[in-house]
């Protein structure tokens, strides 16, 4: 196992291992303190097609995220991952209802069914404004640390090549998900901006 993969694993323990010290209350507390700060960003104001990610357990909760998305009034796209591959898509969610009605895949993980055919796929057309981002952990400089499967690595490369260029990104995390800093390799892509609860 390279030094790299190594690093980035005993990094993935730790993290995990913090983040499942916090308290239901206290997620849902940084939750909403990094969703006020979402809601009052420039480029989430003005953008109008998001990827939005429905949060696991460990993440910070993005139920409430997606209801002001459609509240205002902006299309929402929400990843639909193939197990098999590093293969994501990012397909259309219609309403909050709609999120609710999704099918559990085997990492229980909502997400649009394999044969959903139905929705927009959201480079076949007028692509991204804004993609947040999932992941275990970040530091200030922008790195990300995944769960090591290269979803939104390799989803970012396709935006890049779609006419209308790459997507802002943020990153939403709770503090205990901020690192020093985190091992990358040329293939990591870097994120915009990371938003957490500061310290006071």
């Amino acid at each position: 196992m390279s030094a790299l993969r190594a690093a980035k694993q005993a990094l993935r323990r730790e993290i995990k291992r913090r983040v499942s010290a916090l308290s239901e209350e206290e997620k849902l507390r940084q939750s909403l303190v990094v969703s006020q700060k979402l809601f009052r960003h420039p480029k989430y104001v003005s953008c109008q097609r998001i990827a939005v990610f429905l949060s696991m357990h460990d993440e910070v909760r993005t139920e409430e995220i997606i209801r002001d998305v459609f509240k205002r009034g902006k299309s929402c796209f929400i990843p639909r991952y193939e197990s098999s591959s590093s293969h994501m898509d990012m397909l259309q969610l219609r309403s909050v209802e709609d999120m609710k009605t999704l099918p559990l895949t085997s990492w229980n993980i909502q997400q649009p069914a394999e044969d959903d055919h139905s929705r927009e796929e959201a480079l076949s057309a007028g692509g991204l404004d804004l993609i947040l981002m999932p992941g275990l952990g970040f530091d200030r400089s922008g790195n990300r640390l995944g769960r090591g499967k290269g979803f939104y690595d390799t989803y970012l490369e396709r935006c890049i090549r779609h006419p209308k260029g790459k997507p802002y990104t943020i990153a939403v995390a709770f503090k205990e998900q901020l690192c020093e800093e985190i091992p990358v390799d040329a293939n990591d892509v870097l994120i915009d901006e990371i938003l957490h609860e500061e310290d006071e």
